[in-house]
């Protein structure tokens, strides 16, 4: 249930360790919770969502941390037995049910044209992208996942940012596009700054 509870994180091995201890009263090594998530893997119950860097013989301090998805959402939902009620009780975790149902379908959708996706931070400046679809010329588009439309703006002006380091970064490459990938909108629009804006609905092969 811990994966559950992380879905949609960086929560790394010791994280997880005391998030078993903490909530589940049991005891488990390092080496037996690598060998589970091994297996889940296997299974195709879980997938990983690994770090991107944008400059490949860069020693630019990015996070290898991967994050952990259930290859669908529904299982998270399952393994805690949470109710629509419940969900809706708690945005914050339901936000990350709705990032990991994106990265699901961004994976589907980028894998049918060779493309590759991957999450972002960088240690330093504290960069983070929820999702980089990466295509096999080397193009990349910046992703922000936002479940409502009132998280557009601060979506919007964090991928700015972003944006702007890479710009003045002679080092990296640029992303093609910013994007944010709302929930609760039903317009594809572009903003004025440049974002594009698209409905989880919008998104197709």
């Amino acid at each position: 249930m811990s994966l559950a509870r992380n879905e949609s994180t960086l929560a790394g091995h010791k994280v997880l360790l005391n998030d078993i201890n903490k909530y589940e009263e049991e005891s488990l090594s390092r080496n037996a919770l690598v060998q589970y998530i091994d297996i889940l893997e296997r299974l195709f119950i879980i997938e990983n969502q690994n770090a991107f860097n944008p400059n490949y013989r860069s020693s630019t301090r990015v996070a290898r941390v991967p994050r952990r998805h259930f290859v669908d959402p529904s299982l998270a939902v399952a393994a805690l037995g949470l109710s629509k009620e419940m969900l809706l009780n708690d945005l914050e975790y339901f936000g990350f049910l709705f990032e990991g149902l994106v990265i699901r379908d961004l994976k589907i959708y980028a894998e049918s044209i060779g493309g590759k996706v991957y999450h972002y931070k960088h240690h330093d400046t504290n960069h983070e992208l929820d999702a980089v679809v990466e295509l096999n010329d080397g193009r990349w588009i910046a992703i922000e996942v936002k479940l409502g439309a009132s998280q557009i703006d601060d979506a919007a002006e964090n991928l700015l940012k972003i944006n702007n380091y890479f710009v003045n970064n002679e080092n990296t490459s640029k992303p093609s596009a910013l994007v944010v990938i709302c929930g609760l909108t039903k317009a594809y629009y572009k903003r004025e700054d440049g974002v594009i804006v698209v409905p989880i609905t919008a998104l197709k092969p």
